[in-house]
């Protein structure tokens, strides 16, 4: 089974991720969630991030870094296809609806928890210092 999902790289000032980790489950991930039919990634996006963390973003702003699969981190035999985006946002992210925790992860520190695929894989290694 295949899920396509939109994704957000999201720096702090000083250089960290924003990361979440959804209600029920371990692997903290980009924030983000599933396309649903007919909608563009980047809106599926911004509606994503106004519905999980009370950020209200132009889907417009958002730059596409790519297009990439990995497992699922928290449905077995799944894989997710994700448009990757990189954006800023404006005041501080809350966790709302199916999100339970929110942390800034520091690229360069271990992470000392458990990562979802997409990000350990692809995100960290590839974007997780400042361009």
């Amino acid at each position: 089974m295949t899920i396509r999902i939109a994704a957000a790289v999201i720096r702090d000032d000083g250089g960290r991720l924003l990361l979440v980790r959804k209600r029920g489950t371990k692997a903290f991930m980009q924030a983000g969630g599933k396309i649903e039919p007919g909608e563009l990634p980047a809106v599926a996006l911004a509606r994503e991030l106004r519905e999980e963390l009370g950020i209200v973003v132009d889907p417009g702003a958002a730059s596409h870094l790519g297009s990439f699969s990995a497992p699922a981190a928290n449905e077995p035999e799944t894989q997710v296809e994700a448009e990757l985006f990189e954006l800023s946002i404006a005041g501080e992210p809350v966790p709302a609806a199916e999100i339970e925790e929110m942390i800034w992860l520091n690229p360069e520190a271990e992470a000392g928890f458990e990562l979802a695929p997409l990000t350990a894989t692809f995100v960290l290694p590839r974007y997780g210092r400042q361009p």
